[in-house]
């Protein structure tokens, strides 16, 4: 298994230097081609005096192009990005943009993201909550800070469930080239939870993957036990499965929150 193809989500509006450098290092790793896209809503103009409708119109369209135009210039400014560039779609939408790039990503194994605005921010970046549970596809979702996107240190957050099943079979190209890969699961019934451990841990050793694993009794919510093992262990990438109601747009996945998710050095994989 590999990624042949990568979209990565680009914010008109903020700098993407993070999300472009983790996607030309896997893009290098991969041999794999990159579609960049941006989507912008237009932005809602408060009342001023001097404007009909019609001039806000072309003013609020201005500034959706003039910002998707600032991400297709970042895009193919990356020279990591130069020799693997397979396309880029500027995309103005009066969608919700998370809809919007999750349709898109129907072109590509592996749809790559930064973690996205504050709540309420949302007319050039999709919610990205709202698009793990949209993409049908898997997201990885790059923090703001530099970030290293040779994952060589990878922790599974694992819950016996679809998505997160979903999750670990979606990462295996990755899992394939990491130095360390290490099961973890928070229970409050560690016996109960080690049979299904183990019995990932050898279905990865039949992948040609050996995994290290961990039961560990919660100690608060499991995501915040699980946070605190990939942070004690040095993990540069958590894989975890995401689940919940496409409407709500929080990062409030059952046992994966923000806890696991908002590392300042530490990107996530996740999948639905």
């Amino acid at each position: 298994m590999t990624y042949s193809t990568l979209m990565v989500h680009l914010d008109g509006a903020q700098p993407n230097a993070a999300v472009l450098d983790v996607t030309a290092t896997l893009a290098k790793q991969y041999d794999a081609r990159v579609i960049g896209i941006a989507a912008c809503e237009p932005v809602q103009l408060g009342v001023a005096d001097g404007y009909m409708d019609g001039q806000f119109a072309v003013l609020e369209r201005d500034i959706v192009n003039d910002e998707l135009a600032h991400a297709k210039v970042e895009f193919h400014a990356h020279a990591g990005l130069r020799s693997h560039v397979l396309e880029w779609r500027s995309i103005p939408t009066l969608e919700n943009v998370a809809h919007t790039i999750a349709t898109q990503a129907r072109c590509a194994d592996l749809l790559i993201t930064g973690v996205g605005p504050v709540p309420g921010d949302l007319s050039t970046h999709a919610d990205t909550g709202d698009l793990i549970l949209r993409a049908g596809r898997p997201v990885l979702v790059v923090p703001h800070a530099n970030v290293t996107g040779d994952f060589r240190n990878v922790v599974i957050a694992w819950t016996d469930t679809r998505e997160c099943r979903r999750a670990v079979t979606d990462a295996l190209p990755i899992l394939h080239g990491a130095d360390r890969v290490t099961l973890v699961e928070a229970s409050n019934d560690p016996v109960g939870a080690r049979e299904g451990i183990e019995d990932l841990a050898g279905w990865l050793d039949r992948h040609g993957i050996g995994a290290d694993h961990i039961v560990s009794r919660m100690k608060g919510s499991g995501s915040q036990t699980l946070a605190a093992i990939a942070t004690e262990i040095e993990a540069d990438l958590v894989v975890a499965g995401a689940y919940g109601h496409s409407r709500i747009r929080e990062w409030a996945f059952g046992g994966v929150t923000r806890d696991l998710l908002l590392h300042e050095r530490r990107c996530t994989l996740l999948s639905h």
